[in-house]
């Protein structure tokens, strides 16, 4: 795994969070829209309703989204290990700028007042000091 793969992780990771995130607005809002319907008929006692099955699966999905949190916190902290090992305070902050606070190359350009050409080069140096574990 090169550099930029492990350190990209974390970015990819929060993607999925947020997806997930979506998934779960979206069970909610079908959760809420959910209608009963009043019988007086008996019901089968194996039978569930449709808002227990919403309920199972939110509640399912957000177990899920909390484990790929804490998943997240702990790479996290690796990444930030593997930056804070690089000796030059320039690199560093460009690699925590990118793979930590999922900034855009043009953001990180106007924050640190750099040519996006330029910045693309600091990177790359950056990129060879970092050291994969």
């Amino acid at each position: 795994m090169t550099a930029k793969e492990y350190l990209s992780q974390a970015f990819r990771l929060d993607e999925r969070i947020n997806s997930k995130i979506q998934q779960l607005e979206s069970l909610n809002a079908l959760a809420t829209k959910s209608t009963s319907t009043l019988s007086d008929m008996p019901k089968s006692p194996n039978r569930s309703s449709r808002m227990e099955d919403a309920i199972v699966k939110i509640v399912d999905l957000q177990d899920e989204i909390n484990k790929d949190i804490d998943s997240l916190v702990e790479l996290k902290a690796e990444i930030m290990r593997a930056i804070k090992a690089v000796d030059n305070i320039e690199y560093r902050t460009i690699l925590e700028k990118r793979y930590l606070c999922f900034l855009t190359w043009e953001q990180i350009a106007v924050d640190l007042d750099y040519n996006v050409r330029h910045l693309y080069r600091l990177h790359g140096e950056a990129l060879a000091q970092v050291v994969v574990s």
